[in-house]
């Protein structure tokens, strides 16, 4: 059984600097939400007051414009991101793909960082060794996996962070669009096997600009907006608002 509960979390980041009006832009384009000034300091509310509650079988999917707050509650169910007010409470294992590096060290080999990485997801050291032969072999890097991280092309790290993230079969998938995995060649194994870890999950989580991808695998849909709930309901009644709505 999954199911996560979130009572009016809040997130706040302050941000001290001398140069709060050029941080602007930059803070909204990463964390989402809106800003406050305070002697200096940049406040970022990235999310303010969300609750919502999500049950095994549920596709959720999150809408919002660039700096509404989709990442920062991506990141909250993903447990990387604290909340500074209120609570959430997550039953089952959670795979994230916002952050699927997450865990892993340059100056380690690859198959050192399958099994940090496989830990770092919830496996025991015992299961992550276990796994880890299929791990190497889906990512096709062959003798590279001796090698430190730090010396592989950007798409070879993709590859390696995608066949871990992919192993571990979790309750709860939580998702940043849907994710590329390196060159051409590699990208239609990768999309059947997201394909078959959607299936097998309790719960999804995704967010996303494409409103065919929402339609197609969510069954609820939050919308963000600055930080905050703008609507949260069905599929079909929040898209047709969300669409509607000033651009």
């Amino acid at each position: 059984m999954a199911k996560i509960t979130v009572r009016d979390v809040s997130i706040t980041f302050p941000i001290f600097s001398n140069h709060t009006r050029s941080l602007k832009t930059v803070v909204l384009s990463h964390l989402g939400g809106s800003l406050a000034e305070h002697n200096r300091t940049v406040v970022v509310k990235a999310l303010r007051n969300i609750s919502l509650e999500l049950n095994d079988g549920d596709r959720l999917g999150i809408v919002g414009h660039n700096g509404a707050g989709k990442t920062t509650f991506l990141r909250l169910v993903s447990r990387v991101y604290p909340p500074v007010e209120g609570s959430i409470e997550i039953e089952g294992k959670v795979s994230s793909f916002t952050d699927i590096a997450l865990g892993m060290d340059p100056e380690s080999t690859g198959w050192q960082n399958i099994i940090f990485r496989c830990v770092f997801l919830g496996l025991s050291f015992a299961e992550a060794r276990e796994l880890a032969p299929s791990i190497g072999e889906f990512s096709e890097l062959g003798e590279y996996l001796d090698l430190p991280v730090r010396t592989y092309s950007s798409g070879m790290f993709i590859r390696l962070a995608f066949a871990i993230s992919t192993a571990v079969q979790p309750d709860i998938v939580v998702m940043d669009e849907m994710i590329g995995a390196g060159d051409q060649s590699f990208i239609e194994k990768a999309r059947k096997r997201v394909d078959q870890l959607l299936q097998r999950a309790r719960i999804l989580i995704l967010a996303s600009h494409s409103e065919p991808i929402i339609r197609g695998f969510c069954n609820k849909v939050l919308w963000l907006e600055k930080g905050a709930v703008r609507m949260f309901g069905t599929t079909d009644e929040v898209m047709t608002g969300y669409l509607q709505s000033p651009q």
